[in-house]
């Protein structure tokens, strides 16, 4: 049968998702429990391949395998070997058509800004850091220029391998939390880097080093040069794919009330 897992981890330890000969990334441990829990081989595939120290509140994967067990069971069974920074947070068979990667109709990501003098201490690694203040309004106004169908050359890694730079950004949200500051973004797919480069230029608009407007200046560059630097991965969260509801799956998972 085919199953899905949906995954959370925080990334810190890690050199990203897949696998890698350092056996140091998510998927190298997520399958080294699976193969544990079943005494056989298992090879996943991932919904949305996630950078180092970036997390997850939920990734999610399928495999296939002959195993029979209950849904709680593989839970607690592939959890049991996991170290406490990943864990399954729920299985369900699923359909031998459902591809975890090619089914997903969108991926959304949040990104968690502390604004503060003070570098973060107890949140260090799971929030991206500012020590001026940034203007809520001129970071809105930027966001809403990146909606829609565009060629995000400019906000892509020199190593991106997708095929087209044309994505089709859905939702680019700035809310403020206290000191905290969340970043929403939804889209049919990224590229390499996108979240991080588009959360360099938000900032530099945000500390007004430069003016809403520019965003679309960078855009329409289609040079990564035009961009503001990448910033850090430490408050990359991936919330996980948007499926069709026929697939029956699970839309979040307990992890989203950790979000302010």
């Amino acid at each position: 049968m085919r199953l899905a897992l949906g995954i959370s981890y925080n990334g810190q330890a890690y050199d990203g998702w897949q696998s890698q000969p350092s056996g140091r990334t998510v998927q190298d441990r997520l399958e080294s429990a699976l193969a544990a829990f079943t005494v056989q081989p298992v090879s996943t595939v991932c919904a949305g391949r996630t950078d180092a120290g970036v997390h997850a509140v939920m990734q999610v994967v399928h495999f296939d395998t002959e195993l029979q067990r209950d849904e709680f069971s593989w839970v607690r069974g592939t959890n049991r070997f996991l170290p406490q920074d990943i864990a399954v947070q729920w299985a369900q068979p699923v359909p031998a058509g459902f591809h975890s990667r090619a089914c997903a109709i969108s991926r959304r990501y949040s990104y968690l800004v502390l604004q503060s003098p003070v570098r973060p201490s107890l949140e260090a690694g799971r929030v991206g850091w500012v020590f001026r203040p940034l203007d809520e309004g001129a970071m809105q106004q930027a966001a809403a220029l990146l909606l829609g169908e565009h060629d995000f050359t400019s906000l892509r890694a020199a190593a991106c391998q997708a095929r087209s730079p044309v994505k089709t950004l859905t939702r680019a949200s700035v809310s403020r939390h206290g000191n905290y500051w969340r970043f929403d973004f939804e889209a049919d797919a990224f590229l390499h880097h996108m979240i991080r480069n588009i959360m360099g230029c938000l900032v530099a608009i945000g500390q007004g080093h430069q003016r809403p407007e520019w965003i679309s200046d960078v855009l329409a560059a289609r040079n990564r040069d035009a961009a503001a630097p990448t910033f850090s991965p430490d408050g990359l969260y991936f919330l996980g794919p948007v499926y069709a509801p026929e697939w029956g799956l699970p839309s979040r998972t307990a992890a989203y009330d950790w979000l302010p």
